[in-house]
């Protein structure tokens, strides 16, 4: 078996794909004939396997299919910076693809760090370098799939990617959600004890990290199988938010509803953020 395979079955037993790829199936002759290069094997299985979303909360794959696709993978960077290099050389140690050897970012990093190839010899052999916004840079020599296996199984570490190694790893597909808000009345019951009602009641979840300041508390999990994300939190006031297909609007609330009643709190008021759900037809849930 291939060694990116290798690196792709030991991510999938870490990490589960979603059941359909965003972004990720399309005419991979085209695009490279786009790009004007051939791209590595284990990018194209990591493509073709989870398509375009998170992983870890520590970057997003750019792919080159779909239609609006807000990450595409292109030959962008020389356009983008290539001015900024002229007036300051420095910081711009690499070259920017399409020139020869250049920088070909095939992930993004919610702090705008671009993940890369340094485009180098044939494409199995390009090593990644990340590149921060703060012109910090960072030179891994392995492919994006040894790069993706080292850091979801810890054994690769990054000053410039922000993620929380104590969770377990994740991804998340690039599909749409609703965010509803959900006010709350405190209720009875301390705030630990309503957060392990809540995540039993929505049961199985996974942590997504927490904050704690001043007796302020926020604590973000996913429901494991569903592309739910849901933050529980008296840092902003008391209230759930909850993110979820919007498809799946009525079962999302049935479920949340049931969970806050059982924490034993009161529905204030729920107020869509984004998307277009609307929990407040039905009115509170009622404490026990």
């Amino acid at each position: 078996m291939p060694r990116s395979d290798d690196a792709l079955a030991r991510i999938t037993g870490r990490v589960t794909p979603p059941s359909v790829p965003v972004d990720g199936r399309g005419d991979w002759s085209a695009s490279e004939k786009a790009l004007g290069t051939r791209l590595p094997e284990d990018y194209k299985r990591l493509v073709e396997t989870y398509g375009r979303g998170d992983f870890w909360g520590a970057l997003c794959l750019r792919t080159p299919f779909g239609q609006g696709n807000p990450v595409r993978l292109a030959a962008d960077l020389l356009d983008d910076y290539g001015p900024l290099r002229d007036d300051f050389p420095e910081d711009y140690p690499y070259p920017l693809f399409p020139e020869p050897g250049g920088l070909l970012a095939w992930a993004v990093t919610e702090s705008a760090a671009h993940v890369c190839w340094l485009t180098e010899g044939p494409p199995e052999t390009w090593p990644v370098v990340i590149w921060s916004r703060d012109d910090d840079y960072e030179r891994f020599d392995c492919g994006a799939g040894a790069f993706l296996d080292g850091l979801t199984s810890r054994s690769i570490a990054s000053e410039l990617l922000h993620h929380d190694t104590g969770l377990a790893p994740w991804f998340d597909p690039a599909v749409e959600l609703d965010h509803v808000y959900v006010r709350l009345t405190e209720g009875p019951r301390p705030y630990p004890e309503r957060l392990r009602i809540l995540r039993d009641a929505l049961t199985p979840t996974s942590d997504r990290g927490g904050y704690e300041h001043e007796g302020a508390r926020q604590d973000h999990f996913a429901v494991d199988g569903r592309d739910w994300l849901l933050t529980y939190e008296t840092a902003y006031g008391h209230q759930l938010r909850a993110a979820f297909p919007p498809g799946e609007s009525a079962e999302a609330r049935r479920a949340v509803l049931a969970a806050v009643e059982r924490m034993g709190c009161q529905v204030v008021s729920a107020r869509t953020v984004h998307g277009t759900s609307s929990w407040a037809a039905e009115g509170p849930a009622e404490p026990r």
